[in-house]
């Protein structure tokens, strides 16, 4: 079954909505963004979510000893490191967040030049004993994450096989009710990540989007379970 994070929680209506639709993790985001959550409040809403629901705080280059207090303060149960984080210190979190799920992000738009992708996927991937997954979104110079914008698929197939033949693949950038069925086709990822495809608005869940999302995963893995 296709791991789903619900990302950019902002309140708790909107976290046990997602819990309801079946999510199986939920992102709170501690870096500058119009989306971003306190410690407290994350805290707030992760003393009200059931232990089986992954926490994942999602960080831009905080330091090691940084992240691990506000995930002891907030209760996550994982970190997606979503900067520029340097592959070399990617076991200094290992350290610092001890058997919480690590997830490093790479921008699908730094990979698609051959010698790039070559330098950076096999840096990250030289150190995956220290991380448990790559998650590949679709972030501009102007903003690293949340930008309903896919990246282009048919392009990255070769990144995401790489990936996949090493460590679990996320994908996230621009998925929604209505094309996640073909991200998953495409690509047979470990999981999906989705944040403006389930907004009425800016921070603010639609219930409905959420519901017609994890339907359109779990429908697209019970057909690709029977053809295989």
């Amino acid at each position: 079954m296709t791991w789903v994070k619900i990302c950019a929680t902002t309140n708790l209506p909107d976290a046990l909505a997602s819990v309801a639709a079946g999510a199986d993790a939920l992102g709170f985001i501690f870096a500058p963004s119009t989306r971003r959550i306190t410690v407290e409040g994350a805290a707030g809403i992760i003393a009200e979510l059931p232990p089986s629901v992954e926490k994942i705080g999602v960080f831009v280059n905080e330091m090691p000893a940084a992240l691990a207090e506000v995930a002891e303060k907030a209760g996550l149960t994982g970190a997606q490191l979503h900067g520029d984080e340097p592959a070399e210190q990617i076991a200094d979190f290992r350290r610092a967040l001890g058997d919480r799920r690590i997830i490093k992000t790479l921008q699908a738009r730094q990979l698609l030049d051959n010698d790039a992708r070559e330098q950076v996927i096999g840096e990250y991937l030289k150190a995956r004993e220290h991380f448990d997954a790559v998650l590949l979104d679709s972030g501009s110079p102007q903003q690293r994450g949340g930008t309903g914008i896919p990246f282009d698929w048919e392009l990255a197939v070769p990144i995401a096989g790489a990936i996949k033949a090493m460590m679990p693949l996320i994908i996230a950038g621009g998925l929604n009710a209505e094309n996640v069925s073909q991200a998953i086709r495409l690509f047979n990822p470990f999981g999906v990540d989705v944040v403006s495809g389930v907004e009425a608005e800016m921070g603010k869940k639609d219930e409905g989007k959420l519901r017609s999302f994890i339907n359109a995963v779990r429908c697209t893995d019970t057909i690709e379970t029977a053809r295989a």
